[in-house]
């Protein structure tokens, strides 16, 4: 991404070596948090369906974020100062985007999140987390969550690379405040507090699914205000998203699908959802909750 002499945000807190922790839950959904999740949980005897936004409604994820404390010599090297001059400035994106946005659909006026960048281990307004959980944005204090070092995981973990795939993480929870501002995250978390898990997953993925696609609108109407996309810049986001469904995710734990436990969506359906918010930056075209489950 084309990102020199942009702008950063002046919402971000770096609490990154500052001793974090204590009790509680994570609430929100992360974009791919689920993959270091998925082995925690593997390794404690847990299932797929015990990972991330259905959390919201069963806080299936409080045995990983209970009584943690973390005391850290956090040494920050050249690529840790880069990555987190990149992920202010990704934001500072999302405000110039969303601002402008919320203004030309008659929306009232956008209230920019804050960022915390982390290491190690974190409190929120939602509880304590931590690295584990991969990011999350957290509705109770507005605010995105993350540990820079989830970045060189997913290259590592999954082989996913490049500094736009690593946008597409923030813009994704950052579309989820978008949810939130909008009324239809709390709506979700309120009908799936009283469903079974399957269908609460369903309700999951129909708003991981519309995450996708905000990430995705946000990156088009980026580059038309800074021309910020580069050649392959899509391509190694579409390859992130690609290798983050939950069918994909499942098959490399368990060698199979377990649909029920879907929480973010299968991986051609996360394609598809971010490739239409590219392509179209039209946020009409987002409605991830009036088709059938099928169509998605």
């Amino acid at each position: 991404m084309r990102m020199s002499g942009r702008r950063t945000s002046g919402n971000v807190d770096d609490r990154r070596g500052i001793r974090g922790g204590g009790s509680g839950k994570l609430i929100g959904g992360g974009i791919v948090g689920v993959i270091a999740v998925v082995i925690m949980t593997l390794l404690s005897g847990g299932g797929i369906g015990d990972i991330f936004t259905n959390l919201a409604s069963s806080g299936q994820l409080s045995g990983l974020t209970q009584n943690t404390s973390y005391t850290e010599n956090y040494q920050p090297d050249a690529e840790d100062e880069r990555l987190a001059e990149f992920a202010s400035q990704v934001l500072a994106g999302t405000e110039d985007v969303w601002t402008a946005e919320f203004r030309r659909q008659g929306w009232g006026e956008y209230e920019c999140p804050k960022m915390v960048l982390f290491s190690g281990a974190v409190s929120s307004g939602c509880g304590s987390a931590t690295s584990q959980s991969g990011p999350f944005y957290c509705s109770a204090d507005k605010t995105v969550y993350i540990d820079l070092d989830f970045f060189k995981q997913m290259k590592q973990q999954i082989g996913a690379d490049g500094d736009f795939a690593y946008a597409y993480v923030i813009a994704h929870e950052v579309g989820h405040h978008v949810q939130q501002q909008l009324g239809i995250l709390g709506d979700a978390h309120q009908k799936m507090s009283r469903m079974s898990e399957k269908e609460a997953n369903k309700i999951s993925v129909r708003l991981e699914l519309q995450a996708d696609f905000l990430a995705g609108v946000w990156a088009n109407l980026d580059n038309k205000m800074f021309n910020s996309l580069e050649p392959g810049d899509i391509e190694n986001a579409i390859d992130a998203a690609s290798k983050i469904g939950d069918d994909y995710l499942q098959k490399k734990a368990y060698g199979r699908e377990i649909p029920d436990s879907f929480n973010h969506g299968r991986s051609e359906q996360r394609v598809k959802w971010l490739s239409k918010g590219i392509q179209t930056g039209d946020v009409s075209l987002g409605d991830t909750f009036a088709p059938a489950y099928e169509a998605l």
